[in-house]
């Protein structure tokens, strides 16, 4: 008995299902395809052909429904790997050696790419963040943004100052109790720029207000969120 000879481009549901098949599904549907048709059902214009696609019709959409259903992480527990990225990504910055008031660094979390951005004082500490981002499992590629600020002791002198003003101000005393500083101060050049969180709307240009008093200062951006 000679095999028929299958026209893939004729097909109705082919070219949909296709892109979905895995390997075996798609085994099966070759053997379907190849299988040796009694010659009353390989006419064109009989009820034979008519029951021919039909039998090819519902292998592909079963086919191409369980490649739909079955995947290699489901949804939820990609969801629970990603917030567990995000959740060891943000105490391994926190607990980072040297990292203090005067370094910002931020992250964004992407799937399994961590971009981490921001300014540091020290390349070390630029460095030790890729590290240890690098090692959470489940990691795929770490980006890393940081910017090293330029040596100044002007710029030195500037940070401690601009620290007196803001933690040592009695309405802002209670942000200096925290061991991680909520208000990050960042100078460059004699610019300053305000990163972090504060209570309230009124301590957020309270802030802004002590800094814009620190002598030598050229301007200062007010970076700073409202923790609702």
């Amino acid at each position: 008995m000679s095999k028929a000879t299958v026209n893939f481009k004729r097909l109705p549901l082919f070219a949909l299902a296709i892109k979905l098949l895995s390997q075996r599904n798609m085994n099966r549907l070759t053997a379907a395809l190849s299988f040796p048709w009694p010659a009353r059902m390989r006419g064109r214009g009989t009820k034979g052909h008519v029951i021919r696609k039909v039998i090819l019709a519902s292998i592909l959409t079963a086919t191409a429904a369980n490649s739909q259903n079955v995947s290699p992480l489901s949804a939820s527990a990609e969801d629970k790997a990603q917030a567990r990225i995000a959740k060891e990504a943000r105490h391994e910055i926190v607990t980072l050696p040297y990292f203090d008031v005067f370094d910002n660094i931020e992250l964004r979390i992407d799937g399994y790419t961590i971009t981490v951005s921001g300014q540091v004082t020290r390349p070390s500490l630029k460095a030790a963040a890729e590290s240890e981002l690098r090692g959470i499992e489940g990691v795929e590629t770490v980006v890393n943004n940081i910017e090293v600020l330029p040596l100044s002791p002007n710029d030195d002198r500037l940070r401690m100052a601009a620290y007196r003003a803001i933690y040592g101000y009695s309405p802002l005393f209670r942000y200096s109790m925290p061991p991680l500083k909520p208000i990050r101060i960042i100078v460059k050049n004699g610019v300053l720029s305000l990163e972090g969180i504060v209570d309230t709307e009124g301590d957020k240009n309270l802030v802004r207000i002590r800094a814009n008093g620190v002598s030598g200062v050229f301007s200062v951006t007010n970076n700073l969120r409202v923790e609702r």
